[in-house]
């Protein structure tokens, strides 16, 4: 198999020498400037003519996202056969349905934005990692052939070594993970566990009213789909301590954990440990041994893709 030039954008630098040790990519260089009004000056220094490129880059930020966009433009129309656009994690997943009147459904623009790189003639491939919703891939255009790949694998080995041993039970943080919960609890054989929430009507705010599990004497490992703030983990382990769990471990597939966040966790004093992938910049903050690569992921299916 011919191996495959990789382009990253610069907020995942951090992930790209993963990507190289994982598969038969040749690093594609990129040159960056920016000029004294902030306008940016990007330029693709290795020819992508006939080649089969993977561009890296996930898009936490909104100049992530036109990075990503302006890059596949220029290898598209550069002559790229085909393009592999590599998405570990999915900014505005959270915003994938209007609530109220005039709202911007942002992860469908976003979407449309990237569908918008010119298709390549031997294919235009999007991969998506652990999507907040499974309906987020149909957004994108036909032309744009997209590829979800969830996490449970990378999550399940993350649990396992560091729950080896150890008698626990895979919490939810309320019962709308818990059927997803429920998935990876039968993968570890290990029972599920989530928190009973209600709305209250005066404020709007959600409230734990109950446990669903008995978790008297047992450690309990609660996952998220992501981390940010970190307030529904806290609320969450404060309900399964309070039930009579001796221990709680915190596990999300993004570790977006923006400025506070894992300060906040780690304050609370609830966790014994903050595990996820790395499929987000803020993964970074955390020990390596706290965290699982999407790299091997990515790369088993992009070259699967190309085998069939």
């Amino acid at each position: 198999m011919a191996r495959k030039l990789l382009f990253t954008i610069s907020s995942y630098a951090y992930l790209e020498p993963r990507f190289l040790a994982a598969g038969e990519l040749d690093r594609g260089e990129i040159v960056h400037k920016t000029f004294p009004d902030g306008e940016r000056y990007l330029r693709v220094a290795e020819d992508p003519w006939g080649r089969d490129v993977v561009l890296l880059g996930g898009t936490p930020t909104d100049l992530d996202w036109l990075e990503l966009y302006d890059l596949g433009c220029a290898i598209s129309t550069g002559g790229a056969r085909s393009l592999s656009i590599v998405m570990p994690y999915f900014g505005y997943a959270t915003m994938e349905r209007a609530v109220l009147p005039g709202e911007v459904v942002t992860a469908k623009t976003r979407a449309r934005l990237i569908s918008a790189i010119p298709p390549c003639e031997g294919g235009t491939r999007v991969y998506l990692f652990d999507l907040h919703t499974d309906g987020i891939p149909y957004y994108f255009g036909d032309s744009h052939v997209t590829h979800h790949l969830y996490g449970a694998p990378l999550v399940t080995k993350l649990i396992q070594r560091t729950m080896d041993g150890r008698s626990y039970l895979l919490g939810a943080t309320d019962a709308g993970r818990a059927k997803w919960v429920q998935s990876l609890a039968r993968d570890l054989d290990v029972e599920p566990a989530f928190v009973y929430k209600r709305r209250d009507p005066d404020t709007g705010k959600l409230a734990v009213t109950g446990v669903n599990a008995d978790v008297r004497g047992r450690e309990v490992v609660i996952y998220d789909d992501m981390i940010r703030t970190g307030s529904s983990l806290i609320q969450a382990a404060a309900a399964y301590l309070a039930a009579g769990a001796t221990r709680c471990h915190a596990v999300a597939s993004h570790l977006v954990l923006p400025p506070g966040a894992r300060e906040k966790l780690q304050a609370s004093g609830m966790f014994e440990h903050i595990l996820g992938t790395d499929s987000h910049p803020g993964s970074q903050q955390l020990a390596p041994s706290a965290i699982e690569s999407v790299a091997p992921l990515f790369v088993h299916a992009i070259e699967r893709t190309y085998r069939i």
